[in-house]
């Protein structure tokens, strides 16, 4: 029953669903919504707009719209989020993998290729979809993961789980878990956006946990950070790769330089945005 006490009427099929979402979320959410709740594949949703959904279904998908109308991400409404082809599980703890952070895997996997066993750090892991990402491509390598949020850790811990990953997961402040170690690569998406940026209150990031989105005044902070301790975690010839915001990369090439890296260049994403920035140590 509805507000006002008469029986809710339900969309019989895919083109009735898709109908009550416009005008109230993007058309490729409401494609999403629709084939999680109804079963139907991304192709069935286009081609068959008469194909009938049950009951169950339709009210599963009417209640995600809701959420999705108020704002809700669809990684949050759905519990999951893909990742360099591999579901991962999300929730409020953790930043939503976005498919620009692939890249860091890709340089990553690419900067190793040519290593034995080597040992990767990704710092910041979140939902632990760098360092799984990482261990499922190189079972070889010995992957540590950190992040200062036990319940993000749980996340990962459950995705690595899930995935058959062998990851090691250390709870703490950026490097202080790792205090004595050294690495080949060192891997990580910080926070990266100024605290007073009015994007923070728009959109998915109003979800996120802002501990994971905001580093200071500038939004540098956590990668000075970084940039200055890694050298000391790094073996020789080892790489540091850090993701960025979409205007940062000169400045953070200036401070891999100035930190003592080589070879420092920046790299950019799909949309041909400088997104990652990295050095080699001597």
């Amino acid at each position: 029953m509805n507000k006002l006490g008469t029986a809710e009427v339900l969309p019989a099929n895919l083109g009735e669903a898709l109908a009550r979402a416009r005008g109230r979320i993007e058309a490729v959410d409401a494609r999403i919504l629709l084939r999680e709740a109804s079963g139907a594949t991304a192709a069935q949703i286009v081609a068959f707009a008469e194909r009938p959904i049950s009951d169950k279904a339709a009210r599963r998908y009417l209640e995600w719209l809701d959420r999705r109308a108020e704002g809700e991400p669809v990684a949050h409404i759905l519990g999951t989020r893909e990742f360099y082809g591999r579901p991962f599980h999300v929730t409020p703890a953790t930043l939503i993998p976005r498919p620009e952070t692939e890249l860091l895997v890709e340089l990553g996997l690419d900067l190793l290729s040519n290593a034995q066993t080597p040992a990767i750090l990704d710092l910041g892991t979140g939902s632990g979809a760098i360092a799984i990402s990482m261990a499922a491509e190189r079972p070889d390598a010995k992957v540590c993961a950190v992040d200062f949020s036990p319940a993000a850790l749980d996340v990962a811990e459950r995705n690595a789980l899930a995935l058959g990953a062998k990851v090691e997961f250390r709870t703490g402040d950026w490097f202080a878990p790792v205090a004595e170690r050294r690495f080949d690569c060192i891997l990580s998406n910080p926070p990266y956006i100024a605290e007073g940026d009015a994007h923070l209150q728009e959109g998915d990031l109003r979800f996120e946990p802002l501990t994971a989105l905001a580093s200071g005044r500038d939004g540098l902070e956590d990668i000075c950070r970084i940039i200055l301790d890694a050298r000391e975690h790094l073996h020789k010839g080892g790489w540091l790769l850090l993701e960025h915001g979409y205007d940062q990369a000169e400045t953070v090439r200036v401070l891999l330089e100035d930190a003592g890296f080589t070879k420092v260049r920046s790299w950019t994403d799909l949309a041909d945005i400088e997104r990652v920035s990295g050095g080699q140590t001597l």
